[in-house]
């Protein structure tokens, strides 16, 4: 994957979110992301979003974390939005703070496997892979124009470093 050490500005997102950990995503029967991606997705939830600043750009955010990865943590799929405005009332809204970030782009690949194996190269690098320890604040995947094809996709992963 490539990298870059990058610092991002405060990001504002109106979506989805459900409290969930990595382990509960291995079983279907818990499971929540894929629920909330599907629905984010197939209902095109964004369109009812006020104030979009990226439209068709969405971000799945790993925020809130409990402890780290294995812990639980808080997911939320939604758009950037220049203000909260007339929230829907099934979405909520999430602000990530301005951070330093080491930002990894995954070659291209379907999805959901290349975000899979971009996840578990992350998990295994220390912190001078990283370029510094995690802040387990908030992590985030950028899915643009690039991820529009699902069988020949590529996108960002974000993480949030102190």
């Amino acid at each position: 994957m490539k990298r870059e050490l990058i610092k991002k500005a405060e990001i504002k997102l109106v979506g989805l979110s459900a409290r969930t950990n990595n382990k509960a995503e291995l079983d279907p029967q818990t499971a929540k992301i894929r629920g909330l991606i599907e629905r984010f997705w197939f209902m095109n939830l964004a369109a009812q979003i006020q104030n979009r600043a990226n439209p068709g750009v969405a971000l799945s955010v790993y925020t809130d974390y409990e402890t780290d990865e294995h812990g639980d943590y808080t997911y939320f799929i939604g758009e950037e939005v220049s203000a909260f405005e007339k929230l829907p009332s099934d979405m909520s809204s999430l602000t990530i703070p301005a951070a330093q970030y080491q930002k990894f782009t995954t070659a291209s690949g379907s999805i959901p496997e290349i975000v899979i194996q971009a996840w578990q190269e992350i998990w295994q690098m220390t912190a001078v892979d990283l370029g510094g320890q995690r802040a387990y604040q908030a992590d985030f995947e950028l899915y643009d124009q690039r991820a529009s094809d699902l069988n020949n996709a590529s996108l960002d992963i974000y993480i949030g470093l102190k």
